[in-house]
């Protein structure tokens, strides 16, 4: 029997141990299945951080798992590009009991051990039936070729990249998908497309210069260099985790505007939607708003959207000037009747999502990304 009590408590004593957790746990992993080693990419910084944020997530559902199967059924489709069979999870399971009972020490009774043994068995068997189905009607992974490259930005550390698949990639607007490139083999990122799916198989992806993939798509790769793609992920940000009437704030910043761009292209080719949308786009400095006069030329075809600028280390800037979740809070109270999505850098987030509580937004109504392991 699960006891979600127990769960959230004892992960709260070991997540308080920092990166000691993840260090452990795969290094019990590598130990004792070295099998496995070779699935996961040479510097395990960021494999890491997606363990404790899965951890996290699945906790955070502990007293509705239910609610959290179509994330789970989208990482178990996802990790068939790493060539995970259904063996493979009893070896993680045992890993993390092991690294759980570490940290807990006396802490880990057979009751902590009960709620997460069968929590476990639950995520695994929806990530094992979701790839088992998949592999039925999807491939692993789709293969890709840039054919636009663009730069830019202020700081010249953002670029529009256009990739082509060769068999359609079936995402909605609002979803994530991994990438790999061959000069960093197994070292796959996180991007979302700025677009709902195009009939001509071509995807645009908005990426900022932080990490070593990207790094290289911004700076080194160009047309005609080929690319993985992982299968879409995420269900946080799509229209179809809104109430069909309900009106849509958005709050994005810097490259965290394609999934919401998205989502109002989405709308946009929806006639009759009935909705209205207010989207708030931050940036430090007015020429990090790359995608702006887009946005406003699609608010000037579509009198239920509404764009709303906001740099925050300008002065010079004539916009709206601060923090973009200031602004958002401020702008509307406790915006009524909408429901909220967040996207951007983790201090942006967390800043946004606070002060939108302070206002009046209750929890419910905003959608942040899920987390990525």
């Amino acid at each position: 029997m699960i006891d979600p009590n127990l769960m959230r408590t004892s992960w709260a004593k070991v997540a308080q141990y920092g990166d000691q957790v993840p260090l452990y746990f795969y290094s019990h992993l590598f130990l004792t299945h070295p099998e496995v080693r070779r699935m996961f990419p040479p510097s395990m910084a960021a494999q890491r951080d997606r363990l404790v944020a899965a951890l996290g997530a699945v906790v955070s559902n502990v007293d509705d798992l239910g609610a959290a199967i179509p994330f789970l059924q989208g990482l178990g489709r996802d990790h068939r590009k790493f060539a995970v069979a259904p063996a493979h999870y009893p070896a993680v399971g045992a890993s993390l009991l092991a690294t759980l009972e570490h940290f807990l020490g006396p802490d880990w009774t057979p009751q902590v051990s009960e709620s997460w043994t069968e929590a476990y068995g639950i995520v695994s068997q929806v990530m094992i039936d979701a790839a088992a189905d998949a592999a039925h009607s999807t491939p692993p992974w789709w293969d890709a070729e840039i054919v636009a490259h663009e730069v830019l930005g202020g700081r010249r550390d953002i670029a529009r990249v256009t990739i082509a698949t060769q068999q359609p990639f079936p995402y909605r607007a609002g979803q994530s998908m991994t990438l790999e490139t061959a000069m960093a083999p197994a070292r796959w990122r996180f991007y979302t497309p700025a677009h709902p799916p195009r009939h001509d198989n071509t995807i645009e992806l908005h990426i900022k210069l932080v990490g070593t993939v990207s790094w290289q798509l911004v700076n080194v790769m160009g047309v005609g260099d080929r690319l993985r793609l992982g299968p879409p992920v995420g269900h946080a940000l799509t229209l179809a985790s809104t109430k069909p009437d309900s009106h849509l704030l958005f709050i994005g910043a810097n490259t965290g505007i394609a999934p919401l761009r998205a989502v109002v292209e989405e709308l946009a080719a929806t006639p009759g939607h009935g909705r209205s949308v207010t989207l708030f786009y931050g940036a430090r400095i007015a020429s990090d708003l790359y995608d702006l006069p887009r946005l406003q030329a699609l608010a000037a075809r579509n009198p239920w959207l509404r764009v709303m600028p906001v740099v925050s280390d300008e002065m010079a800037w004539g916009g709206g000037k601060g923090l973009v979740g200031d602004a958002a809070a401020a702008a509307g109270g406790p915006w009524p009747g909408h429901e909220v999505f967040v996207v951007g850098s983790a201090a942006m987030c967390q800043h946004a999502v606070a002060r939108l509580k302070e206002a009046g937004v209750v929890s419910g109504a905003i959608h942040l990304e899920e987390s990525q392991p």
